[in-house]
């Protein structure tokens, strides 16, 4: 997930753009999205006591809704979360709710353009990675073609089974082919108006995203952009090496929650 400012730029990416950033933090305040973060949380430890002693990588953070899911989940008994983000201004969101959980240095962000890899984190480092809507935005541009292809996006799969010890689980969400944002508008809209603490900013939020939901369909059919059939995801994880691979439709169904197992030995 690249910078730069606006939509309109055939390379820009507003990913890492603060303001973008902030108007995607309303989507914790949608009931749809409250039950994909469940999907994705139960995807990745069925038993929420599994998360105890664990350290696991939040990929494409965010503002951090599975990071916060997570230590609540398991009662503050995971061993520390990892959120990396190409978005610095989702640090704010981090420091603030890890101060609200007392979690010290067990809750911390980095920031982190996953397009280029994980270069920084370390092989066999993490027990579990999660990851919501985002390894989607994996882009590579080839200059030689003059294309965007999958490469990142295949390429991330392979880093994510690196980074996790053997026995790891990576349970990550994704949007299905042609998603639709009014779906997910529409079947959240009243109860979240009626839930949020400031009903006005929720609808500028939704307004907003819904316009960079359109550059994001827009780009993806360019093929910038990868929102894939499942029988796609499934086969990069198997090239990549995970095993015990499954998903499930989620987010007013427009999104799919994958589990993947790396194997917890080497085969012979």
């Amino acid at each position: 997930m690249p910078a730069t400012t606006t939509p309109t730029d055939e390379r820009t990416n507003t990913w890492a753009d603060a303001k973008c950033a902030k108007a995607f933090w309303s989507q914790s305040e949608l009931p749809v999205f409250h039950a994909l973060t469940a999907d994705t949380l139960a995807a990745a430890y069925p038993d929420p006591s599994q998360a105890a002693g664990r350290q696991v990588l939040d990929l494409g953070c965010g503002g951090g809704t599975l990071t916060r899911g997570l230590w609540l989940r398991s009662n503050g008994t995971v061993a520390g979360i990892l959120g990396v983000d190409c978005a610095e201004a989702n640090a704010q969101r981090y420091e603030k709710f890890a101060a609200e959980l007392n979690a010290g240095d067990r809750i911390r962000f980095e920031v982190v353009n996953f397009s280029h890899g994980l270069p920084t984190l370390a092989d066999e480092t993490f027990h579990g990675v999660v990851s919501g809507l985002s390894i989607t935005y994996a882009e590579y541009f080839d200059e030689i073609t003059q294309r965007w292809t999958q490469q990142a996006y295949d390429g991330l799969f392979h880093e994510v089974f690196r980074v996790l010890k053997p026995g790891g689980r990576f349970a990550f969400s994704v949007n299905v082919p042609n998603p639709s944002w009014w779906a997910v508008g529409l079947k959240s809209f009243f109860g979240a108006l009626r839930s949020s603490p400031k009903p006005l900013r929720l609808l500028k939020n939704l307004n907003r995203m819904n316009r960079y939901g359109r550059w994001l369909k827009m780009e993806a059919a360019r093929g910038r952009f990868h929102y894939l059939p499942a029988a796609d995801v499934t086969a990069k994880l198997a090239a990549a090496g995970f095993v015990g691979i499954g998903h499930r439709l989620s987010y007013a169904g427009q999104a799919f929650v994958f589990h993947a197992d790396k194997p917890a030995t080497e085969a012979v």
